[in-house]
C-alpha cells in the first residue's frame, strides 16, 4: 500500500481512540466483520503511560509517619524492613525511612504482599531478592537489589524454603 492510499484511508475512517476501538471489539459479535485498528505510535505511547499510572495507583502501598507528615510508599520500592530497637527501619529503594512499630506487627501486615521473615530482625521482599548463597553453617546469606545483604537463620529458613517453591530450580534450595 502506498503513502498516498494510506492518507486517503485516514481521511475516510475516523480515527478512533484505544478505548473505544477496544470497547468495540469486546461488543462485537462477528470479529471478521470489524475494521482493521489503526494506532499510530504516539496514540499507543500516550494509551501505556495512562495503564503505567493505573498501575502505579492500584500498587498496595504502606502509609507511616515521618517527620510530622504522612508518608506513602510502593510495597514494591521497599526491599526489606530491619529492627532497630522499638522502630523498624523501611529500606526503600531511596533511603531508610524509620517508624515506630515492631517487627512483628509490620511483618505480619506485609506477609500477604510478598514480603518473608528471614531473620528475627530482618523480613525481605521476594521479587527484591537478588541472590541466595547457602552457607555451611545451615544458614544462607541472602542479598537483595541494592547490594544489602541479610542472614537467614536456621529458625526462619522453612519461610524461604516455601517461597522458593515458586522458582525454577529449587528442589534441593537451601536444605
Amino acid at each position: 500500500m502506498s503513502a498516498h492510499e494510506i492518507q486517503d484511508q485516514r481521511t475516510i475512517a475516523p480515527e478512533r481512540s484505544v478505548p473505544e476501538a477496544a470497547q468495540e471489539f469486546c461488543e462485537a459479535e462477528n470479529t471478521s466483520l470489524l475494521s482493521a485498528i489503526r494506532v499510530d505510535a504516539a496514540s499507543f505511547m500516550r494509551v501505556l503511560r495512562q495503564l503505567e499510572g493505573l498501575a502505579k495507583r492500584e500498587a498496595p502501598r504502606i502509609a507511616f509517619k515521618a517527620k510530622g507528615s504522612i508518608l506513602l510508599l510502593h510495597l514494591a520500592d521497599i526491599w526489606a524492613v530491619q529492627a532497630e530497637g522499638n522502630y523498624v527501619s523501611l529500606r526503600h529503594r531511596t533511603h531508610p525511612y524509620l517508624v515506630h512499630e515492631s517487627l512483628s506487627s509490620v511483618a505480619e501486615k506485609l506477609q500477604p504482599y510478598g514480603f518473608v521473615r528471614i531473620h528475627r530482625s530482618a523480613v525481605v521482599n521476594i521479587s527484591a531478592v537478588e541472590e541466595i548463597q547457602p552457607l555451611p553453617t545451615g544458614e544462607c546469606r541472602l542479598r537483595v537489589k541494592g547490594g544489602k545483604e541479610y542472614l537467614v537463620t536456621r529458625r526462619y529458613k522453612h519461610n524461604l524454603r516455601a517461597m522458593a517453591q515458586l522458582w525454577v530450580g529449587s528442589e534441593r534450595f537451601c536444605s
